[in-house]
C-alpha cells in the first residue's frame, strides 16, 4: 500500500479516536480548553514555522498569486452561487459559516501527502509556495470578512452604527490581541531582517518544532470529539463539497487550456489537485475569536457564525478531499487536460444539485403516492360498507 494512502488513513484514525472520545467528555468546558490550546499554542507554532521557511525567487512569484486567486475565485462562487443556491433555507449563521469555509484549503492534512508520494519534492516545493497565498488569503482576508460581519451584525443589533474609525481601531486592536496575527507579525519582521527558522537559537527552534507537532493531532482529535452532525445537515455539507469540488475541476480546467500546453505533467496535476484541498481550520479559528467576543458581549444572544455546523464541514471534507485526490493521483496524467477535469467539474457539481434537491423530490413523490393510496383505501372501504349496508337492507326488507 503507498504510503500516503498510510498517511490518510492515520489522519483518518486521529478522527476516529476523537468521536471516541467524546464519551469521556462530559463538560462542553473540555472541549473548550482544548480549542484553547490549539488556538493558542499549537497553530501560532504552525503558522511560525510556515513562515520562516519561505524561501521566494522571482521566477516562482506566480505560484502564491495563483493559490491566493483560486480561494478568491472559490470565495466569489460560494458567495453568489454554491450557497445561496443550497442552502436557501439555512440559518444566517450557517451561511456566513459555509461561505468562510468553502473557499479555504488545508493542503497539509488532505494534500501534501498525496504529493510527496506520487509527484515528489519538487512539487511539494512548488504547492508550498502555492499555499503562501492560499495562507494570505485565509488568516488574513477571511479574518477581515469575518470581523466585517461581526461589526455589521453588532450594528444592526445595537442600533448604533459603527464609523469607519472606530471600525479600524477595533479591528487593529482585535488583530493584535489574537496569537496567530501576533505570530505573523513577528515572524515577518524576522523575514525582513534576514532570519529564517534555521538562524533561530536551537532551543527556540526545538520548542517551536515541538508546539509545531502538535497541531494535526490535536486538531483531528478535537474536530472528532466535537463532530455532532444529523442527516440532513449531511446531505446539506455533502452536497456544497460535491459543487465546490466541481468548480474547483472547471478553474483547473481554465488553467490548464490556457497555460498547460508548455507545462510539465507534475505541475499540471497540481493545478488540479490543490484546489481539491479539504477546507481549512483557519476560518474556524476566526469565527471562535468572533464567538469570544459575541459571548462577552451582553444583550444580542445570536451569533454570526454556526461553530458546531463549522465543525461538521471539516470533519466531512478531509476524508471526502482525501480519497478525491487519492483518485486524481491514481489516474497518471488523465487530468493533465482541460476536457477531463471539465467533464468532472460538471459530473460533480450536477452529484451536488442532485444530492441536495432529489432527496426532496423523492421524498415529495413518496409523501403525495402515500396520500393517494391511504385515499383510494379509504375510498374502497367506504364503497365496501355501502355495500354492506345495501346487502343488510334488502335482506331485512325481503324477511320483513
Amino acid at each position: 500500500m503507498d504510503p500516503a494512502i498510510h498517511q490518510t488513513l492515520a489522519f483518518l484514525s486521529l478522527l476516529v479516536i476523537g468521536l471516541l472520545l467524546k464519551l469521556k467528555i462530559r463538560d462542553k468546558k473540555e472541549l473548550k480548553g482544548i480549542k484553547t490550546l490549539i488556538l493558542a499554542v499549537a497553530l501560532p507554532a504552525t503558522i511560525f514555522v510556515a513562515l520562516l521557511k519561505i524561501q521566494l525567487s522571482n521566477s516562482l512569484v506566480f505560484l502564491p498569486v495563483w493559490g491566493f486567486t483560486a480561494n478568491i475565485l472559490l470565495y466569489l462562487f460560494s458567495l453568489y452561487f454554491i450557497v445561496p443556491l443550497l442552502a436557501r433555507a439555512e440559518a444566517g449563521s450557517r451561511k456566513r459559516t459555509y461561505r468562510l469555509l468553502l473557499p479555504s484549503f488545508a493542503p497539509g492534512l488532505s494534500c501534501f501527502p498525496f504529493i510527496i508520494e506520487y509527484l515528489g519534492d519538487e512539487s511539494l516545493a512548488n504547492a508550498a509556495l502555492v499555499d503562501v497565498g492560499n495562507k494570505v488569503f485565509v488568516l488574513i482576508v477571511l479574518y477581515l470578512v469575518a470581523m466585517r460581519w461581526y461589526y455589521n451584525r453588532r450594528a444592526v443589533a445595537t442600533s448604533t452604527p459603527i464609523n469607519l474609525t472606530q471600525r479600524i481601531g477595533s479591528l487593529g486592536l482585535s488583530l493584535v490581541k489574537e496569537p496567530v496575527n501576533a505570530v505573523i507579525i513577528i515572524a515577518l519582521i524576522l523575514l525582513g531582517m534576514g532570519y529564517h527558522m534555521e538562524n533561530l537559537p536551537l532551543f527556540v527552534q526545538k520548542f517551536i518544532s515541538r508546539a509545531h507537532a502538535l497541531t494535526t493531532g490535536m486538531v483531528l482529535i478535537f474536530i472528532g470529539a466535537a463532530f455532532n452532525i444529523q442527516r440532513s445537515e449531511a446531505q446539506s455539507i455533502f452536497s456544497m463539497l460535491f459543487v465546490r469540488s466541481g468548480v474547483a475541476f472547471l478553474l483547473s480546467a481554465l488553467i490548464l487550456y490556457f497555460f498547460g500546453s508548455g507545462m510539465a505533467t507534475n505541475m499540471a496535476l497540481l493545478v488540479v489537485i490543490f484546489p481539491q484541498s479539504s477546507c481549512s481550520f483557519w476560518p474556524l479559528a476566526h469565527m471562535s475569536a468572533v464567538d469570544e467576543m459575541e459571548s462577552k458581549a451582553e444583550g444580542d444572544k445570536s451569533r454570526t457564525f454556526d461553530l458546531q455546523t463549522g465543525l461538521n464541514v471539516l470533519a466531512c471534507s478531509l476524508p471526502f478531499s482525501s480519497m478525491l485526490i487519492l483518485g486524481v493521483c491514481t489516474t497518471g496524467a488523465y487530468f493533465t487536460q482541460s476536457i477531463p477535469c471539465i467533464l468532472f467539474g460538471l459530473l460533480f457539481m450536477a452529484a451536488g444539485f442532485g444530492l441536495r434537491f432529489l432527496p426532496v423530490r423523492i421524498q415529495s413523490f413518496t409523501r403525495s403516492y402515500r396520500r393517494e393510496v391511504r385515499e383510494m383505501r379509504n375510498s374502497r372501504n367506504e364503497a365496501t360498507q355501502v355495500k354492506v349496508w345495501e346487502v343488510h337492507r334488502e335482506y331485512s326488507e325481503s324477511h320483513s
